[in-house]
Order: C-alpha cells, then structure tokens, then sequence
C-alpha cells in the first residue's frame, strides 16, 4: 500500500466552503435531461478532451482517477484544480457565462444548492444503467430532486473516532478500546485529561467551524437515532434530548482541566486536524483521508472506531465530493463515459482501495481491502450505517462563518446552553430559504 502525505489542515479546510451570491439559476434544473430517451451505459470513447474542475483538498485523489482513465481512454480529461476558496467565486461566474467544465466536482453539502440553480445536467437514465444499489447513496441523494439524479460519487471523506493509543496506556485505559457511547467517549477523553500532562488533554473541538462541527458532531446524532435535520432539509433538529446530551459532555470537558485542547474554542478548522497529529489529544472525531497518512508517519499508535450515540450503535459522516455533469457540456456522453467507468468495480478498485482510499461501491469496500490495514477494515465498515445530510441552504445554516449553528454550539459547550432552543429555531429560518 501507498503511504498517504499528511492532509489534515487541508481535510478540514474541505468542510466549509461559503455561499456564493449573485448566481442566476437555470430556467429548468433538468435542463439537458435525456427525458427517457435510450442511452448507452458505457457511453461515447472517441478522442474528446474533456474539461473538469476539482477542489485543491482532493487532488491527490482526483489525479490518480484522471491519471488512470486518459492512460485507458482516447478521450481525455484535463483537469483543473480550484483552491478550495474559490470554488464558489469561479462556479458562480461559470453559471452567468454558461461557462463551466463537462465534469465538476464539488463538496456534497453544497451539491444540493448547485443542483437546483440549474448547474448540473439530469443523468437519470444514465444513472438507471448502473448498479446503483451497489454505490454508496449520500452522493447521489444529494444530487436528487424531485425524484431525477444528477450526481453519482467522486471522493468519498468520512469521519471517525480515534484515540491515542499510547495515552490510554498512560492513563490506565485499555489501548485497544475505543468509545462504544457518548458517555466512554467522555470517561475516557477526561481519564487522559488526568494525566496532567503538559499540552495534552482529552479530546478537542473545531468551535468556529460550521463544517467541522457538524462532520464531527452529526454523526453522534445520526447514531442516537436522530435526524439532525426534517422537512426535506428545511428544518433543524439539533435542540432533541440527545443533541444536548452530546453536547453537555462537551460542556463538561470544556469545564474540566485539560479536557478540551487549548484553543478548541476559537478553532476556525484551519488547524483543526493538528493537536491530535502531535499527539496531544487522547480521542476526537478525524477525518479518515487524513488520519491515515499518520499511521506510518507518527511515533504513537492510532486506534480507530466508528462514532458513537449516546447509547451505543455507530455512524460516520459521508463527505467529500460528487460529480456531475455540467449543464454548459457540449458532450455528456463523452463525460458520462468518465463518470460511468469511474463507478466500475475496476475503477473504483485501481484509483480508490489500492491507494487506501475509501471507494464509493459497496463490493470494492466488502472485499478489495484484502491487504488494507486493519483500521481502514474498521472505517470502511461504518460506511453502511453512514448519512450526508441534504440541504438546499445547508451552507448558509451550518458552514458560514458566524453560522447560528456555531453559535449554538460555543453556546451549548462553553456557555449555558440557554439558547440551544432558540438558536435551532433560527437554523431552521434559514433551512427553509
């Protein structure tokens, strides 16, 4: 296996994309659609160069699929990276100019919003020609709108609880266990927080940071069987007993001597990844693309598990990117031959499980990590009880700076959560458009 380069600032920068302002939507959102007409499933091979855009935080992953296809197609992709700050700003003018790529890929939470200012062509029936049952679902519900697909997966990101495996020795903990509940996770994160130990404490939190935050936080709630969010993504539902369950343990690490990382409360996402790399931090929620480049690059041990509810089960949030195929392509089935090969057992076996990524098709993570790391096999096998929460506005409500998401949370956590109530219901105001 290929040992990953350490992407934690960048994995963390990928959750919060900002609204962009001033975009005219499309007249019809299926503008491009095939509307039942017979398609085929492979697509159309014959030379076409391809454009498509693509975040910086995924580039790794992004050049070994296009590296891969144009060394086995006549067509051929060129691809652009976007820093991951003006995705917006340059998808926004595209939209005004007619101008964007055949391919883009963007962040899942924002696919929703894009998907209905018309951005991207309807694939439906393109979409039907596949084993979709066999593909993991966030990516393609996010591109879903009233009932027609747009979307299939790119790069799928999730979300994990790891431990420091060395601390939990320190601290009288069983190395090798990981929380199971929200109440472990909290038992465990202040018995490192006892140690005492100069710069390291229990855990730690992204507190100004609307993407990490509900990266990391979602996930127990999912897990607690609640649904963060209602009315088709209008609604929030981050005030339930056991939302503030979760975050009343938060409140008492925050109100416990080294049980919170220094600057968790002020942590805006760029440096969110780092303490716990630096092996300060006996257990959070990390995203998987980055926690795997420490394994052979830190000098502790790194333990892995799904993330808890409050009484038990597991979950992970489905992040990374979707694909499309943009309404400004002259050749959709020429991009469809990307995007159809890429969602092959093959593809998705060469670009994603060789290079210890997380592929989108069920049968690839079920039996094409025969020589992963063990952890990866843990990771890998929360996908199936995992979400990614579809919102039109879902950007504005949670990521945005000064989003009433992180107020509630800098409430609920380092206040006395007196406004969690209130806070939801503006969430809500804004879920609703």
């Amino acid at each position: 296996m290929k040992t990953r380069s350490i992407l934690a600032a960048a994995a963390a920068l990928s959750l919060a994309l900002t609204a962009c302002g001033g975009e005219t939507p499309a007249e019809d959102p299926t503008e491009g659609a095939t509307n039942g007409a017979e398609v085929s499933p492979e697509g159309i091979d014959d030379g076409t160069e391809l454009t498509m855009w693509t975040r910086a935080p995924l580039e790794r992953q992004a050049k070994n699929a296009v590296e891969a296809y144009n060394a086995t197609h006549e067509n051929q992709v060129i691809l652009e990276i976007l820093p991951n700050d003006d995705v917006e700003g340059k998808v926004g003018g595209a939209i005004q100019t007619d101008t964007l790529p055949d391919i883009l890929a963007g962040d899942v939470v924002r696919i929703p919003y894009w998907v209905e200012q018309g951005v991207f062509t309807d694939i439906t029936d393109h979409i039907s020609t596949l084993d979709v049952d066999n593909l993991q679902q966030g990516h393609i519900d996010a591109g879903t709108i009233d009932g027609r697909m747009h979307t299939l997966p790119f790069v799928t990101d999730i979300s994990v609880m790891v431990w420091n495996k060395d601390l939990y020795e320190e601290a009288g903990l069983d190395p090798e266990q990981g929380p199971t509940t929200v109440g472990e996770f909290l038992e465990q994160a202040k018995a490192v927080a006892d140690l005492g130990k100069d710069g390291v404490a229990g855990s730690y939190l992204a507190g100004q940071s609307g993407g990490a935050l509900v990266f990391t936080l979602f996930p127990m709630m999912w897990a607690s069987g609640e649904e963060p969010l209602g009315a088709g993504g209008t609604e929030a539902n981050v005030a339930s007993e056991n939302a503030k369950a979760i975050y009343a343990a938060y409140n008492e690490l925050a109100n416990t001597s080294n049980g919170l990382g220094a600057g968790s409360k002020e942590e805006t996402g760029a440096t969110w990844t780092a303490p716990f790399q630096e092996g300060n931090i006996g257990v959070m929620q990390y995203p998987y693309t980055a926690v795997t480049g420490l394994f052979d690059t830190v000098d502790f041990e790194i333990g892995v598990a799904g993330i808890p509810g409050v009484d038990g089960n597991q979950s992970t949030f489905l992040g990374g990117d979707a694909l499309g195929i943009s309404r400004s392509s002259e050749n959709v089935e020429q991009a469809w031959n990307f995007m159809s090969w890429l969602m092959s057992d093959e593809a998705q076996q060469t670009v994603f499980a060789d290079n210890d990524d997380t592929a989108s098709s069920l049968s690839v993570l079920e039996n094409g990590y025969a020589d992963a790391d063990e952890r990866t096999l843990i990771a890998n096998a929360t996908i199936k009880d995992g979400r990614t929460p579809v919102a039109i506005y879902f950007n504005e409500a949670f990521n945005a700076a000064g989003s009433n998401w992180q107020l509630l949370i800098q409430d609920a956590v380092w206040g006395d959560g007196s406004q969690v109530d209130t806070l939801n219901e503006e969430i809500s105001a804004t879920l609703g458009g």
